[in-house]
């Protein structure tokens, strides 16, 4: 085989038309991910780019869009308790799930409805 992988570069996750404001509100106000300019060809299409450590996080819009309930990305974090505490401040709802050996983890949804996994390994 003459290439391998290296890696996610972006994750893109759906929303609906005139998503933008409410995707800065809670992935770069809440969660605190720096928004990324997208580039000039795209950006007609709608949607936010946000940069989630060495990856990406894109926000586009679909027509007749329908959240994933079940498919989803997982952020790794670091201090999983206070991002947990932040979420409860702003209530924001979160689901405790089965933990996982060596991880805490918990889910929740973005304001779209998509599923959002977040897990601290130790």
């Amino acid at each position: 085989m003459s290439y391998t992988f290296v890696g996610l570069d972006h994750v893109q996750l759906a929303a609906p038309a005139g998503c933008e404001e409410e995707a800065r509100a809670f992935y770069g106000e809440l969660i605190g991910l720096p928004e990324l300019p997208k580039p000039l060809n795209l950006q007609k299409r709608g949607g936010v780019w946000f940069q989630c450590g060495k990856h990406e996080i894109h926000i586009g819009v679909e027509a007749d869009f329908k959240p994933a309930r079940k498919a989803h990305p997982g952020f790794e974090v670091n201090d999983l308790p206070a991002l947990r505490a932040k979420f409860i401040e702003a209530g924001r709802s979160i689901v405790e799930d089965e933990q996982i050996e060596g991880r805490l983890r918990f889910h929740t949804e973005d304001p779209f409805g998509n599923r959002l996994e977040f897990i601290e390994f130790f």
